[in-house]
C-alpha cells in the first residue's frame, strides 16, 4: 500500500556528526584552540555534540528559535570547558555553518537504498534544518535526483512534530495518509510527530539504543529498508 517514502535529512541520511566532527577537527586547527587552553579537540566535540543535540530537540518543539540555537550552541561549549566569554572566536559559529553543510559523508548503504527505493516509490524529505543549509546538503552529496520533494521546516512556518508540517508535505506530495510512511532518528518530531498525524513511521536507530513501547518498527541499519520494501 505505500507509494510515498518520507525521509528526514540530518542523522538519518546525512551523517550529521561524522560531518560536524570533520568540520571541528578543522575549525580546531584554524583558529588554535590548544592555544586558548582547550586542550582535547575530543573534549571539546564531545562538549558540543551533547549541546547541539539538546539545542535541537528544544527547536524541534519550539522552545528556542533558530538564531538562539546558533548563538548558544558554541558559546556554551566554550564557557562549559572554562572559555571565558571576551575569548570565545566570533567568527566560530559562521565558519562552522559555511563549512559543515559541504561534508559529504552519508549513512552506510544510502546511496544504494536511495537508488532502490526511487524505482519503487516516490521519495520525499522533510527536514527541521536550516533552509540554507539543507539545500547545500542536498546538492553537493548527490542526493536531489532521488527526491521530488524537499520540504523544510522554515518554509512551512512550523517544526516537526507538529502536525501541520506532516499536512502540508502529504498535500505536496498529492499523498494520502495510509500511502505514506515517514522514516527517521528522532523520536518526537520525526516517529511520534507521524504517528500521532495518523501516518506510519521507521525509527533509524543506528545506535541501538532501547526501543520504547510506542515505536512500532525500528531499524538500525538503512539496508534493512531492502528487507521491507
Amino acid at each position: 500500500m505505500i507509494k510515498h517514502i518520507f525521509f528526514d535529512l540530518d542523522h538519518t541520511i546525512w551523517d550529521f556528526d561524522r560531518n560536524a566532527e570533520e568540520t571541528l577537527k578543522e575549525l580546531y586547527q584554524l583558529y588554535e584552540l590548544e592555544k586558548l587552553g582547550l586542550h582535547s579537540c575530543k573534549d571539546f566535540i564531545d562538549t558540543y555534540t551533547t549541546n547541539n543535540h539538546q539545542l535541537w530537540t528544544e527547536y524541534h518543539v519550539g522552545r528556542i528559535t533558530k538564531e538562539q540555537l546558533r548563538s548558544e550552541r558554541f558559546h556554551k561549549t566554550f564557557r562549559q570547558l572554562g572559555i571565558k566569554p571576551d575569548k570565545i572566536p566570533m567568527q566560530f559559529e559562521e565558519d562552522y555553518v559555511r563549512i559543515s553543510p559541504t561534508k559529504t559523508n552519508l549513512f552506510l548503504g544510502s546511496e544504494r537504498v536511495l537508488g532502490y527505493l526511487y524505482e519503487k516509490y516516490t521519495l520525499h524529505i522533510i527536514s527541521n534544518g536550516f533552509k540554507e543549509t539543507t539545500l547545500t546538503k542536498m546538492d553537493v552529496s548527490g542526493l536531489n535526483p532521488y527526491f521530488r520533494n524537499v520540504i523544510i521546516s522554515e518554509d512551512v512556518g512550523v517544526n516537526k512534530p507538529h502536525k501541520a508540517i506532516f499536512e502540508y508535505a502529504l498535500n505536496k506530495a498529492e499523498a494520502e495518509k495510509h500511502e505514506s510512511i515517514m522514516i527517521g532518528d528522532s523520536l518526537e518530531a520525526d516517529i511520534r510527530g507521524a504517528q500521532d498525524f495518523g501516518m506510519k513511521a521507521i525509527y533509524f536507530n543506528p545506535l541501538k539504543k532501547e526501543k520504547p513501547g510506542d515505536v512500532e518498527w525500528q531499524i538500525n541499519d538503512l539496508e534493512e529498508l531492502l528487507l521491507h520494501f
